[in-house]
């Protein structure tokens, strides 16, 4: 399953109201960290389909929820379970570190 675009008007419907957990990439066209570890993302998304959704939020399109949620840098990773922020990472990683981090969270 590849990520999937969440907004303001359906960050509560698409990750606090979600049945499964989901990990949210706060992220903007501007920041090359954030466009390195996009393609990690996919492949985490497609290989943990039946584990987590991987949602992305352009910050820039969508200001309301992530200055609400207080995100101060990019890339912010907020993985969610049962409507609760439980875990966080910000900065840019490979992809066997997101996805051992993210597997260690779950």
């Amino acid at each position: 399953m590849a990520t999937v675009n969440v907004t303001d008007a359906s960050f509560k419907a698409d990750v606090i109201d979600s049945d499964k957990p989901v990990l949210v990439d706060f992220w903007a066209e501007w920041c090359g960290p954030c466009k390195m570890i996009a393609p990690a993302l996919e492949e985490i998304s497609a290989e943990l389909a039946d584990q987590v959704t991987i949602a992305k939020m352009d910050i820039m399109a969508n200001t309301d929820t992530p200055s609400q949620l207080g995100v101060q840098g990019i890339p912010y990773l907020a993985l969610y379970k049962g409507g609760e922020k439980i875990a966080e990472l910000t900065g840019a990683r490979p992809k066997s570190q997101l996805k051992a981090w993210l597997e260690g969270e779950l």
